[in-house]
């Protein structure tokens, strides 16, 4: 980022001085919860993103993940709620749980119908994460609990980017499918900074924040290569050598799912990194466009 853009970007923030602010959100971002219900089933009893099972397989995979992550999310900031001074932040803190409690749902009926359609066992592909985060709960801190949000949270922004950009591989989606993961990204993309601004506001340190990115990454990466294998070998594909080296091009490829998704993910390594130095407003402006 040029030191031109960079000084516009912290322009529409509170100064670190101003301590009566604990919000960092562009003002011009509203954390709004929408309930929405997607109508998914028929959907999801074929390969619904660009007639690739590999592909639908990594987001189906991804959707198993969420509703056990976005209750500890929840969770772990709704701790912290007494702590916090700002009634802007405390609005937010609201946002973000009640968006957060929507997409719960909607994955959580998701999940439940993909099973249901697939023959999958639902219990068995998120009892490890389960128990994983359950176990967290009991045994760290609250402010690392906290920690591995404003981590993972990263993630579903750098995500939320890539599948609202004009050249998604979410275009070649099932038309209900797309709806909703762009909903869901549109979300975690306007409330991408509360977590973090909580952590900030209680006192959480960069050093636990970077270390705690460094397990996240590998426990995000062995949870989705734990649903994908299992999604595979349900479907019988779990050894087309084809299908993987397509599926491969296909997320990481020139023009991949995850394509462009590093450089802003390694960004959060960066000391005084906050999630709207990365400004995404503009997709935010032509999501709402396009789903008015």
């Amino acid at each position: 980022m040029s030191s031109t853009a960079q000084a516009a970007l912290l322009s529409n923030h509170p100064s670190a001085t101003e301590v009566h602010s604990q919000v960092t959100t562009p003002a011009s971002v509203q954390i709004k919860p929408r309930n929405r219900s997607h109508d998914i089933a028929q959907a999801l009893q074929g390969d619904w993103l660009d007639n690739n099972a590999f592909l639908t397989a990594v987001f189906n995979g991804m959707s198993i993940t969420f509703p056990a992550g976005e209750k500890f999310f929840i969770d772990s900031v709704r701790h912290f709620g007494d702590d916090i001074t700002d009634p802007a932040l405390k609005e937010h803190i609201r946002g973000f749980c009640g968006q957060e409690g929507f997409h719960r749902r909607e994955h959580q009926r998701y999940n439940e119908a993909l099973c249901t359609a697939r023959g999958y066992d639902l219990e068995k592909l998120e009892g490890k994460l389960t128990k994983r985060l359950a176990w967290a709960q009991k045994n760290l801190s609250p402010l690392q609990n906290l920690a591995i949000t404003v981590a993972i949270e990263h993630f579903t922004a750098v995500l939320a980017e890539l599948l609202l950009r004009s050249d998604s591989v979410m275009n070649k989606a099932d038309p209900s499918m797309r709806e909703l993961w762009r909903w869901h990204a549109a979300e975690e993309m306007e409330h991408k900074s509360v977590a973090f601004d909580v952590y900030r506001a209680v006192g959480g340190s960069e050093a636990l924040r970077v270390s705690v990115m460094k397990r996240a990454t590998f426990f995000i990466g062995l949870e989705l290569m734990r649903a994908l294998l299992y999604i595979l070998r349900k479907e019988g594909q779990l050894f087309n050598i084809k299908l993987w080296r397509s599926g491969i091009t296909g997320l990481f490829g020139k023009q991949g799912a995850f394509s462009g998704g590093l450089a802003p993910y390694k960004e959060f390594y960066a000391e005084g990194f906050h999630p709207w130095q990365q400004d995404t407003q503009h997709l935010l402006v032509d999501w709402a466009a396009e789903a008015a």
